[in-house]
């Protein structure tokens, strides 16, 4: 086909992009979203990923995500499945589960949702293999922003269906507080959510966060993160980017990126203009990292329970198998 039928959530229409781009300078805090909001930011996300993601380089990483796939799988009895892929990426993780679904005799729907168009239509090309164009429903939408997302999918293609909600890699990137209530208000009592988070590897929380902080503070990861402010009209010489671990929500830490200006810099988007003063700085970035006890002890205040979980050997990656919590 040399066409494809996207739908855009009013979340990443012009006006609204626009508004948090605003807030985002304001605030002196970048909604994830600009990230990705280019096809040269994708490529270099992607580039980064394949470099430093362990289930691109981790084959243990990958057989854990086959492991709860499969999984997965066993649990559903109906015969009609919608997955839908929150933060859907490149979709290489999704196919997988898709193909294992179609397999198993499943009549299977798949919406792929991303805040990128890019990546959103890259996760459609990948699930073509295993899903006929006809059940493929690609979704551009900003999570952190679009407060209809239930209402969204009660008009899915497949109402009545169990769902199956990937959102893999993406917790991370929330404040818990902000994601977790909007993925639970999702998780119907008959689907099903399967998740990763990335974890602080051993019994010491803050020696687990030093041995994964070199995934982040590397070249490939700076050189995607300063693709925003460049593109705004940022040179590399008004300062530096610097990583740091800090405390977060929820008993929490997190890897944390930063612009620190070193000269004076003035902005113009439209008709706005915004002063960057030598000494400022500007949040590019966060990454929270979870442990299983955290995971389940966060889930369990949305009213969601951990049915299974899965640990990579290195103990840096996990997938949960979540359900509504019996009351």
């Amino acid at each position: 086909m040399s066409t494809a039928n996207v739908t855009i959530h009013s979340s990443q229409f012009p006006e609204n992009v626009r508004r948090d781009l605003l807030a985002s300078l304001r605030t002196r805090q970048v909604n994830h979203k600009f990230h990705y909001d280019s096809v040269r930011q994708t490529q270099k996300w992607l580039a980064l990923h394949q470099a430093h993601s362990p289930s691109r380089n981790d084959a243990d990483c990958a057989d854990t995500y086959d492991l709860a796939f499969a999984e997965a799988v066993k649990q559903i009895t109906a015969s009609q499945i919608h997955v839908v892929g929150l933060g859907c990426g490149g979709g290489q993780k999704d196919t997988r589960l898709l193909k294992l679904l179609a397999t198993a005799g499943k009549e299977v729907f798949y919406t792929p949702s991303d805040v990128s168009v890019a990546m959103t239509l890259v996760a459609r090309e990948a699930a073509l293999t295993v899903v006929p164009e006809k059940n493929i429903f690609p979704l551009v939408c900003d999570l952190a922003t679009a407060g209809n997302l239930v209402e969204v999918f009660a008009q899915s293609p497949a109402p009545h269906a169990p769902r199956l909600i990937t959102f893999f890699g993406m917790i991370p990137n929330f404040e818990p507080e902000e994601i977790l209530p909007k993925l639970a208000a999702l998780v119907r009592p008959q689907d099903y959510l399967l998740f990763s988070a990335n974890l602080a590897p051993g019994a010491d929380y803050a020696a687990g966060m030093e041995k994964i902080f070199p995934q982040y503070n590397n070249a490939l990861t700076s050189d995607w993160l300063l693709a925003f402010l460049l593109n705004l009209g940022v040179e590399a010489g008004d300062g530096e980017l610097r990583f740091t671990i800090e405390p977060g929500a929820a008993n929490l830490q997190r890897v944390m990126a930063r612009f620190h200006f070193t000269r004076n810099r003035w902005l113009a988007v439209d008709d706005e203009h915004f002063e960057f003063q030598s000494g400022e700085s500007i949040q590019l970035f966060f990454s929270y990292r979870y442990t299983p006890e955290l995971v389940q002890k966060n889930l369990a205040g949305f009213g969601l329970a951990v049915c299974a979980e899965w640990q990579t050997k290195s103990a840096e990656e996990g997938v949960f198998l979540c359900r509504r919590a019996e009351k």
